[in-house]
């Protein structure tokens, strides 16, 4: 057997999953929320992001994904550098801001700049800072490759965790009802 190529026409099989029911059955998979940032020139730039990875310890590798749709991911991958901010529970608020594509992310937002001239949001858990080491597209995604420079653990804190089109898993919804009120954090703004 072999892979198709990267460059033919994606035929869907007849089979396939659909994306909303791809959505669905994704959203079974608990999965940490984080979010990638960088500068564009002296400008701060950053998306929400949950699918975040460690890779390999030798080199110390981590990878995200990014929608090639996205406005933000093009910006960060040019200038080489980038931050994983990993959320903690409570931070809601700031997945929000960073996971929609209406407003200017940090305007009102405490951060600092790190040594590594990326931005570091204040009070998440961890920043894994990492320069682009690879990238490769994957359908309507590119798979990044990072190599980390740094750790800088924040605190210690439950972690923001995302499952079944919602915040946290103490107490899942039944597989077929939808979340409630509107899907806070699903795809819809092509983030990245």
């Amino acid at each position: 057997m072999t892979a198709a190529s990267s460059d033919s026409p994606f035929t869907p099989d007849p089979g396939a999953p659909t994306p909303a029911e791809f959505r669905r059955a994704m959203g079974m998979f608990a999965s940490g929320v984080t979010v990638i940032s960088g500068l564009d020139g002296e400008e701060p730039v950053g998306f929400a992001c949950q699918s975040f990875a460690s890779v390999s310890l030798e080199p110390p590798l981590i990878l995200f994904c990014a929608d090639h749709n996205g406005r933000t991911w093009p910006r960060i991958r040019d200038s080489g550098r980038f931050c994983v901010n990993v959320l903690g529970e409570e931070q809601v608020d700031i997945c929000g801001r960073f996971g929609s594509s209406k407003g200017r992310k940090y305007d009102g937002l405490d951060w600092d700049l790190s040594r590594w001239g990326t931005p570091a949001l204040r009070d998440v858990l961890l920043r894994v800072h990492a320069e682009v080491h690879d990238v490769h597209v994957a359908g309507d995604h590119d798979v990044v490759i990072g190599r980390v420079v740094e750790l800088e653990p924040v605190r210690e804190q439950r972690p923001m965790l995302f499952f079944r089109g919602r915040f946290g898993v103490e107490r899942p919804l039944p597989a077929d009802q939808a979340p409630p009120g509107p899907n806070l954090w699903g795809w819809g703004d092509h983030w990245g």
